[in-house]
Parts: C-alpha cells; sequence; structure tokens
C-alpha cells in the first residue's frame, strides 16, 4: 500500500466547540451512547488511500462518510455542501490553524446536531463546517469523503481497529477486559486531546532512542519524525529523498523521506520502516505551544497490527497481524501522485510527478489523464489498487497510456524503488 500521508492535525484559534462527559441515555445527554440497551457495536469502514472511512448519519438525515482520524480534536466537515436534507445550525466562526504551507483558515461551529452510526448515537454534537474544503480528501481516497471525526469517538469508549475484518468495534469502558491473548499492552497518555505514547524506539546505529509520539489514524505514513525538534537528536537516514508529503489544514506538506534500519514499536522489531521529515518551515513552527512530541505514528504502521485505543484507561493493545507484521515497507515506486476526478472518482489525473523518477523519465506530466494501467481501463480499478500496481516491485515493466491536450500517449517504464 503506498503510504499517503495526509496530516490533519488541527488547533482552533478561539473560543472552540466544546464537548463534555458523555452518559448512557437519550439525545438530552453530550456525547456518544449506545441505544436499545446495547454495550458494543460494529461498524465497517472502506480502507482506502491509507485511511479509515466509516459512514454516519448527521442529524438522521444525511449520510456521511468521514475519517476516523485521532489526530483531529473535533468533528470536522470539510465539504460543506454535503447538507442536502436539513442544513444545520451555524453558531459562530472560527479560525483554524494547522500543519501547512498557508495561513489560517476560517470555518463556522454548528452546535446542537446528532450523529449515529451503528448502535451508537450522540446528542448536541458540535461540528466544525470549513468554509472551503482545502483537504479535497475524495481526491485521495477515491470515494467520496465529506469529513473527519477523532477524539470524540474515542474519549469515553474502548475502540478497536480490525484491518483485517475492516470492522471498528466500540464498547463500554467497564465491559472491556485486557487479557494478554488480545495483544501486549502499552500506557498512552491523552494530552489536548490526542494519545501520545513512549513505546516506539529507533536505532541511531548504536542504540534505540525512545521517543514520544502521536497515534494518528489520519495520517497514511508508517512513521513521521520532526527532525527539528530540539527535544530529542534523530539521526537522520544515509539516503533521504524529497517528495510531496502530503496535505494539512493550510496547505501543502513538502519533506524527504529515508529509511532506518531498525524500530521498534512496543515489543515489535520492524526492519528498513521508510520515514517521513516534513520542512521545518511548515511543520514544526506551526506546533509551537503544542504538547511535545517528536513525530507521529500513521496507517501504515498501525494496519500491520489489531489495535485496541483505551482513552478512558489509557493504554492501547497490539496485537500484531501475522501475514503484515513482516511484510516490506515500500513507497510508490514510479513517481506519480494522481488524484480522482469526475462524478464517480474513477477518472484520475496526475497531479505531481518526482524529479528523476522512472515517470519522470517517461515523459509524463502533472495534468495528464491516466486512461489504461497494463491494457486495464483505469476507471475500473480504485486509487489505492492503481498505487498497488505501481509499487508491484522494482525491475516490473509498467505501460501506460495517458490523455495529454485530446491526445493519447503510450508510455512504457520500470518501477524502481526511490528509497
Amino acid at each position: 500500500m503506498r503510504a499517503l500521508v495526509l496530516l490533519l492535525s488541527f488547533w482552533i484559534a478561539g473560543p472552540a466547540a466544546s464537548a463534555t462527559e458523555p452518559a448512557i441515555g437519550n439525545d438530552d445527554t453530550y456525547g456518544f451512547f449506545f441505544t436499545h440497551h446495547r454495550t458494543s457495536t460494529r461498524i465497517p469502514f472502506q480502507f482506502q488511500s491509507n485511511l479509515i472511512i466509516i459512514s454516519v448519519c448527521v442529524n438522521d438525515a444525511d449520510s456521511l462518510r468521514l475519517i476516523v482520524d485521532t489526530g483531529v480534536s473535533h468533528t470536522i466537515i470539510t465539504d460543506r455542501r454535503v447538507f442536502t436534507k436539513r442544513p444545520p445550525t451555524l453558531a459562530r466562526q472560527i479560525k483554524i490553524a494547522g500543519v501547512g504551507e498557508g495561513n489560517s483558515l476560517t470555518a463556522s461551529v454548528a452546535i446542537n446536531n446528532t450523529l449515529s452510526l451503528g448502535a451508537l448515537r450522540s446528542g448536541h454534537h458540535n461540528l466544525v463546517i470549513l468554509d472551503e474544503d482545502v483537504l479535497k480528501l475524495s481526491e485521495y481516497a477515491g470515494i467520496a469523503v465529506h469529513g473527519l471525526i477523532g477524539y470524540e469517538l474515542f474519549a469515553n469508549l474502548v475502540v478497536t481497529i480490525d484491518f483485517q475484518r475492516r470492522e471498528v468495534i466500540l464498547m463500554q469502558p467497564e465491559q472491556y477486559h485486557y487479557h494478554r491473548r488480545k495483544g501486549e499492552r502499552y500506557p498512552i497518555t491523552v494530552l489536548e486531546r490526542k494519545a501520545y505514547t513512549d513505546a516506539l524506539s529507533i536505532f541511531d546505529g548504536a542504540r534505540f532512542q525512545p521517543l514520544r509520539v502521536v497515534l494518528d489514524t489520519g495520517a497514511g505514513q508508517a512513521l513521521l519524525l520532526n527532525r527539528f525538534n530540539r527535544s530529542a537528536l534523530i539521526p537522520l537516514p544515509d539516503k533521504m529523498v524529497q517528495v510531496p508529503l502530503g496535505s494539512g489544514f493550510t496547505g501543502l506538506i513538502s519533506g524527504t523521506i529515508g529509511r532506518f534500519q531498525k524500530v521498534c514499536f512496543g515489543r515489535y522489531q520492524l526492519a528498513d520502516m521508510i520515514v517521513s521529515f516534513p520542512d521545518s518551515s511548515n511543520f514544526d513552527l506551526k506546533l509551537t505551544g503544542m504538547p511535545e512530541r517528536q513525530g507521529n505514528i500513521g496507517c501504515e504502521l498501525l494496519r500491520r497490527f489489531r489495535v485496541t485505543f483505551n482513552y478512558p484507561d489509557q493504554f492501547i493493545v497490539l496485537k500484531p497481524v501475522k501475514r503484515l507484521i513482516n511484510e516490506r515497507f515500500e513507497h510508490d515506486m514510479s513517481g506519480l501522485e494522481l488524484r480522482a476526478k469526475g462524478d464517480n472518482l474513477h477518472t484520475y489525473f496526475v497531479n505531481k510527478i518526482i524529479r528523476n523518477s522512472p515517470a519522470d523519465q517517461a515523459g509524463l506530466r502533472p495534468g495528464d489523464e491516466l486512461l489504461l494501467i497494463d491494457n486495464i481501463p483505469a476507471t475500473t480499478l480504485s486509487i489505492s489498487e492503481i498505487y498497488r500496481l505501481l509499487q508491484a516491485g522494482e525491475g516490473k515493466s509498467i505501460g501506460l497510456v495517458v490523455q495529454r491536450n485530446r491526445q493519447q500517449l503510450t508510455v512504457r517504464f520500470m518501477l524502481k524503488r526511490l528509497i
């Protein structure tokens, strides 16, 4: 799976929508509660571009697809046009600051909404609705995505993400009983609505160096590290490649990627992990005032485990997936970054090309429309399936047919590991 990075952590400038303690009850309570005397529920999810996408019904009217993102503090609607049946009540405007090259952006707070998913319901739920869809999540995921849900879903529940079965399992904390057969347990610290762990360490050539990282299900990479952090001297890989890392609320995130020979997550050692290093200008400075951390763990690492988040008792449980725990970490081997367009999001365009990559040397350009990949119509594939083909193995020959200025061009190149 291509490790697409979406850094979606943000904070609100000025008064924010508040979240009070939930209770088991009815729509007069705040936060999530179980209905019909249930104590747990299972929610299926789609996993596209390393993003966990669930369906949520808002105000008993509109069914929205939201990314489960532990990096965001509030429920965020990125596309304000989705409310077709029952427009929400807007209370006030706010500013959002986040990681990226641009400045803050504006949003509106909608109060007293209801959210339903499975046997869970939330009354008096506040939504942060962006004035402009700057993230364009649908283009990354290749399916319609309307926003993100994070801390409020995790705050008072035990949440298990089963990547094999594509299920999110939520239950009341008093119903969850830890046992070793469920995996290894590690402490977390919940600060300012984000979960931090000290269970990750990197090998610096002489010893394993522990780091404090955020558990961020809204990020697609395996591990992102802030090399400009002053509290920990993070060694850099010998070889690094400049790549676009993704998007934040305030713009693009540029940086480099490299491989670490050894990384430990809890007691599990992983080899040759691809690590992302954002540029200081659009990352480090915008984390000023946030709790100390050296980086983020994303879904390219988390998907190799069955992960249970227990915010109330402040621990996580990791159970490795046997067929995935030793899977090699790979990055795209073509140099192409695609975006999904069109009404059904199955028309794919080249958005960026890494310099001197196989795609660049083959003459592909931003704006080219992908028509065929190895004689398979691109419109019959998901964006995740296309990326899998583009990292199928070094030395594999790939043939593409693209359309440029109403002309069809055929190119062929050999996949090559960029890192």
